[in-house]
C-alpha cells in the first residue's frame, strides 16, 4: 500500500504567521489529496486563545480531506508559568488541551498502510531539557524514555505491514544552517528512536525543511515553516511523503512569493529499511539555496 502524509510545522498563528502563506496551502489541501495531515507542532506563538482558535480553524479545514494529526511544540506550552515544579506540567499545556485535546502525543491507524505515534518533547523549561546555554531555555526538548516506550507499544501491536511513523516537534537531525539540534543529550534520544521501530520520523523546529536518514534505516523529515522567521531567509515551505513498500519519498514544494503559491520543488528518495544505500535527489523547478 502507499500512503501520502502532508507533513506541515510551526504554523505559528498570531504576529510571524504568513496568513497567504496559510491560505494558500489550505487551498491546496483537497488537491494533494493526502491520507492524512501531520502538524508536528508550533501552532501557536505566544499560546494565546486566538492564535490556537486559528489553529483549529486549520485543523477543521484539513479534516474535511483527511484525518490530521497534531501534537504540541514549545511554542504551544506556556512555560513561564510554574517552571521547574513538579506536579503543574498540566498546566502549561492547558490552552493546548482545551482546543486539540488531552492527549500531547496521540496515535492514528490508517486503512491506507501506516500507524502513526507521537512523542511529546515540548515541556516549556524542565530538567530534562536544560542545558549550558541561556539561549535553549524553554527552546531546547527532550525526549524521556517514558515516551519511547509506550510508542514500542503502539508500533509492536500493529499489524507488520503497516508503515511505522513517529513524530514530534524538536528536529532529531542537526539543522544544515542553524547546526543546531533540537532535543538536548540528543545522542541518547537518538538512539531511542533507533530502538522503537520506526520507519519514518516526522519534525520541525528547525525552520529550514530537510530529509535524511538517522542511522541505517529511519527515514527522517524535518518540515519547514509556514511564518516569516524562515531560516536563512529561504521560502516557507511544507513536505509531502510519500510511503510505499520499498521506499519512500520526501517533496518539498516552497512558496513562490511573486506569484502567491507552493510549488514541488525538490524530492529526495530513500530505500525503505535500507536508508542511505539508495538516495536519488530530482529537482523541479530551480531550488533556492
Amino acid at each position: 500500500m502507499t500512503v501520502q502524509l502532508l507533513h506541515v510545522s510551526d504554523l505559528h498563528f498570531g504576529g510571524l504567521a504568513d496568513v497567504r502563506q496559510v491560505e494558500a496551502l489550505e487551498e491546496m489541501i483537497p488537491d494533494l489529496r493526502p491520507d492524512a495531515t501531520v502538524i508536528s507542532g508550533d501552532i501557536s506563538q505566544r499560546a494565546r486563545h486566538g492564535e490556537f482558535q486559528r489553529g483549529r480553524a486549520f485543523l477543521n479545514l484539513a479534516t474535511k480531506t483527511a484525518p490530521v494529526y497534531v501534537l504540541p511544540g514549545n511554542h504551544d506550552v506556556q512555560w513561564w508559568h510554574w517552571p521547574l515544579v513538579p506536579g503543574l506540567a498540566a498546566r502549561r499545556t492547558a490552552k493546548y488541551r482545551r482546543y486539540f485535546g488531552d492527549d500531547l502525543a496521540p496515535s492514528l491507524q490508517l486503512s491506507g498502510g501506516a500507524v502513526i505515534a507521537g512523542v511529546q518533547t515540548s515541556f516549556g523549561v524542565a530538567w530534562g531539557s536544560l542545558t549550558t546555554r541561556v539561549r535553549d531555555l524553554a527552546v531546547k526538548g527532550h525526549l524521556p524514555r517514558r515516551e519511547i516506550d509506550r510508542v514500542k507499544l503502539i508500533f509492536g501491536a500493529a499489524p507488520p505491514d503497516l508503515a511505522r511513523v513517529l513524530v514530534l516537534h524538536h528536529n532529531v537531525l542537526r539543522g544544515e544552517i542553524s547546526q543546531r539540534m533540537g532535543l538536548a543529550r540528543w545522542r541518547t534520544a537518538q538512539k531511542r528512536i533507533l530502538a522503537c521501530g520506526a520507519d519514518v520520523v516526522l519534525c520541525g523546529h528547525d525552520h529550514q525543511e530537510g530529509a535524511d536518514v538517522l542511522g541505517d534505516h529511519v527515514i527522517v523529515s524535518t518540515a519547514g515553516t509556514l511564518c516569516t522567521r524562515s531560516r536563512g531567509g529561504r521560502p516557507s515551505s511544507f513536505n509531502v511523503v510519500t510511503i510505499e513498500p520499498a521506499a519512500v519519498q520526501v517533496t518539498f514544494f516552497r512558496w513562490e512569493s511573486e506569484r502567491g503559491r507552493f510549488r514541488a520543488s525538490d524530492t529526495f528518495a530513500f530505500a525503505r529499511g535500507q536508508g542511505m544505500e539508495r538516495r536519488d535527489s530530482v529537482s523541479v523547478g530551480t531550488p533556492t539555496n
